[in-house]
C-alpha cells in the first residue's frame, strides 16, 4: 500500500469559518465558545468521514478568530490562501452581519450551516447571507437541521452531517480537479465523439488543462527502454505466476503464436508502466538519464486512442487500461489511476467524478444491449428473475474495466468495491483470480494483445453515470443508480456469447421510478446519450448531482429521489416545481465555474 503523492502541489484544505454577532459589550463574547465550538465539531466530523484519494484524511483548516466583521473576513481568507484552501464551510448559531462576514470566492465552493436555534436567529443569519449571496451571483449551499436543538446542544445532526459530508466530497472533487491534467496519448478513435478534445470544457467547466502525447511515443520508450527494467521484470514475474490466460476464441488462421503472444504480454506490460510514467512521473528515469521524461504531465486522467491506428499493428491496450484502473498491480495495493479506453475525454472525467467522489477504482464499459424479458426468454428459454426481472442492460467493453469490477472484495459477506486502503491481499488475489487474460480478438486487434475477462458478481449497489456534450447547450450529465445481477451461468453464455466472449461483463439492473426516462429499463437505455458510461460502486447519484451543481453542469436524467437532492439554494429561485428545469436554467445564467 502507497500514499504517495502522485500531483504536484498539496491536497487542497476544507476551511471552516465560524461567524457570530459583531456587537462587542456583550454579544459576541457570549457566543464566542459556541460558534467556535461549532467549527471544531465539523472539523472533528470531516477528519472522521472523509479522506483523500491518497487515502490520508482530510485536512481541515478554522479561521484564527470568529469573523464578526470585513476584516475578519479578510484575515480568514489570507490565512486560507496561505494554507491552499480549496473549499469552505461558514458555520454560525447566531445573526451576523450578512454581506460583511460572507465568503465571496467565487470559485471556491462554499456552505452555510445556520443553527436552528431558538436562543439567538442562526436560522436568519443563513437566510440573510443566503440571499446576499444570491444577489451577487455567488451560489452556495444552505444547511438547516430540521429539529430545534438547544443553544448547548454542539452535537450535529444527522441530517446535517449528511448535508456536511456530502458538500465536502463534492467541494474537494472541484478542488482536485483545478490545476490537474488530462492527457490524450493519441487522438480520436474510429470517430466517436468523447474522443475529441473540448478544450474549453476541461478549462472552462472543470479548471483543468489539457496535454496530449501521440502513440508513437509509446512505440519510442519501448525501441530506446526508456522504462524501468528492474521494474518490467517483476511485473513480468508477477502477471506469469499470478495471471490465468485464457483461451483463443480467434479461428486457427488468425491466431498468433505462442512467441508473438509472449511478447505481447511483454509489449503491454512496458505499456503499462510507460502510461503510468506519462501521467505522473518516474524519479527512476532520472537515474536513468532521460529527466525530461521523469517529470511526467501532472495528469489526474489520461486516455488511450488505441483503435485503431495503434491496434492495427500492436497490442491493444486492455491489459494496460485494466491493470491501471485497477487498486492494485504488481507493486501492491494502490490507488486506481484514471485511463480510458479509446481516449473517451467525457467518460474520463466522469470516472474522474466516481473515483473523486468515493475514492474507488471505476469501471469504463459499453452500455451494449438492452435485453427484455421477452426475448431473453425467446433466445435461452429462461423467465428472468428477481430483480432481472424488467429486463437487464449488458455493459461489456473490450476489456479495459478495473480488475475491482469482479466484486470479488468483500464487506460483511457481500461483493463491494473498496477504496484501496481497505482493499487486502487476499481481495487483489481473488480479483485477479477471477479476471482471465485472453488473446485479444484479432478481428478487432490486429495486432493482438490481451483483453481482461470476467463476470462482475451480483447483488451490488452501483451507478452508472455519463457527461455528454450538446452543441448550443454545453455539458449534461445523466446517471442511473440500479444493481449488478447474475444470471444463471447458462444463461450468461448464451447471452455473452453472441457478442465477444473474452470481454468483461457487468449486468445492470436500474431502480425504476415509473415515470420518465426510468419508466422501465428499456427506457433508461434508449435514453442514454452515448456508447459508454463510467460505474462506480454505490448509489452516489446525489453526490454526483450536488457535484454537477458545483461545476454548473445540468443533470438531464437521474432516479434520485427528490429529498435527496442538494444545490446551492440559488437554484430554488429557478422554480420549485421542477427541480431538473431549474437546474439547467441556474446552470445557463451562472455559466461555468472557470470562465
Amino acid at each position: 500500500m502507497t500514499t504517495n503523492q502522485r500531483f504536484i502541489g498539496d491536497m487542497p484544505k476544507i476551511g471552516i469559518r465560524p461567524t457570530i454577532d459583531g456587537r462587542r459589550k456583550g454579544v459576541r463574547e457570549s457566543l464566542e465558545v459556541k460558534t467556535m465550538n461549532m467549527a471544531k465539531s465539523v472539523a472533528n466530523l470531516l477528519a472522521e468521514s472523509v479522506r483523500y484519494p491518497n487515502g490520508q484524511h482530510v485536512e481541515t483548516v478554522i479561521a484564527d478568530t470568529c469573523i464578526g466583521g470585513v476584516a475578519e473576513a479578510a484575515m480568514a481568507k489570507n490565512k486560507f490562501d496561505k494554507e491552499n484552501v480549496g473549499v469552505t464551510i461558514t458555520v454560525t448559531p447566531c445573526w451576523c452581519y450578512g454581506s460583511e462576514t460572507m465568503d465571496m470566492n467565487p470559485q471556491r465552493p462554499n456552505a452555510i450551516w445556520g443553527f436552528n436555534g431558538t436562543e439567538r436567529p442562526g436560522a436568519v443569519y443563513l437566510a440573510a447571507v443566503l440571499a446576499a449571496h444570491n444577489q451577487k451571483g455567488l451560489p452556495a449551499f444552505g444547511i438547516y437541521g430540521e429539529d430545534v436543538q438547544d443553544i448547548d446542544d454542539d452535537a450535529i445532526p444527522s441530517d446535517v452531517q449528511e448535508k456536511i459530508t456530502r458538500f465536502a466530497r463534492a467541494g474537494l472533487t472541484v478542488a482536485m480537479l483545478k490545476d490537474k491534467s488530462y492527457l490524450s496519448i493519441g487522438s480520436v478513435s474510429m470517430g466517436i465523439a468523447g474522443s475529441m478534445v473540448d478544450e474549453s470544457f476541461f478549462q472552462e467547466y472543470l479548471g483543468m488543462r489539457n496535454e496530449y502525447v501521440d502513440m508513437t511515443e509509446l512505440t519510442r520508450r519501448i525501441n530506446e527502454e526508456i522504462y524501468d527494467k528492474e521494474e518490467f521484470a517483476v511485473a513480468y514475474q508477477w502477471i506469469k505466476e499470478n495471471g490465468i490466460f485464457g483461451s483463443d476464441i480467434n479461428k486457427a488462421a488468425n491466431q498468433r503464436n505462442t512467441v508473438q503472444k509472449e511478447e505481447d504480454l511483454k509489449t503491454n506490460i512496458k505499456m503499462t508502466m510507460i502510461t503510468r510514467d506519462l501521467m505522473q512521473g518516474n524519479a527512476k528515469l532520472t537515474e536513468l538519464g532521460y529527466e525530461e521524461e521523469a517529470m511526467g504531465r501532472n495528469a489526474i486522467a489520461s486516455g488511450f486512442q488505441g483503435q485503431r491506428q495503434w491496434t492495427d499493428h500492436f497490442p491493444n491496450g486492455d491489459f494496460m487500461e485494466a491493470i491501471l484502473n485497477s487498486s492494485f498491480d504488481w507493486n501492491g495495493i494502490r490507488a486506481p489511476y484514471i485511463v480510458a479506453t479509446e481516449n473517451d475525454t467525457l467518460n474520463a472525467a466522469t470516472m474522474l467524478f466516481g473515483h473523486l467522489l468515493t475514492n474507488t477504482a471505476q469501471v469504463f464499459a459499453d452500455v451494449r444491449t438492452y435485453w427484455s424479458p421477452s426475448a431473453v426468454e425467446r433466445v435461452t428459454k429462461h423467465q428472468l428473475e428477481g430483480r432481472a426481472s424488467n429486463g437487464i442492460i449488458h455493459l461489456l467493453n473490450s476489456g479495459s474495466a478495473a480488475l475491482d469490477g469482479t466484486g470479488e472484495q468483500e464487506r460483511h459477506g457481500k461483493p463491494v468495491m473498496k477504496p484501496f486502503w481497505e482493499v487486502t491481499k487476499e481481495e487483489a488475489a481473488n480479483c485477479l483470480q477471477a479476471t482471465e487474460w485472453r488473446p485479444a480478438n484479432t478481428e478487432y486487434f490486429r495486432g493482438g494483445g490481451l483483453s481482461s475477462n470476467f463476470k462482475t458478481r451480483g447483488d451490488m449497489p452501483v451507478t452508472i453515470a455519463r457527461i455528454n456534450l450538446i452543441k448550443g447547450l454545453g455539458p449534461v450529465l445523466q446517471l442511473a443508480e440500479g444493481y449488478t445481477v447474475e444470471l444463471p451461468e447458462h444463461i450468461h453464455g448464451v447471452l455473452n456469447d453472441r457478442t465477444d466472449p473474452t470481454w468483461p461483463t457487468t449486468w445492470f439492473v436500474p431502480n425504476l421510478t415509473g415515470h420518465g426516462a426510468f419508466q422501465d429499463v428499456y427506457s433508461v437505455m434508449n435514453n442514454w446519450g452515448a456508447n459508454h458510461c463510467a460505474m462506480s460502486y454505490g448509489h452516489i447519484g446525489a453526490d454526483l448531482i450536488t457535484l454537477a451543481s458545483m461545476l454548473r453542469i445540468p443533470v438531464n436524467m437521474h432516479n434520485v429521489a427528490e429529498e435527496n437532492i442538494f444545490r446551492p439554494t440559488a437554484w430554488n429561485m429557478f422554480g420549485t416545481g421542477d427541480k431538473e428545469g431549474a437546474d439547467f436554467r441556474a446552470c445557463q445564467v451562472y455559466g461555468p465555474l472557470y470562465k
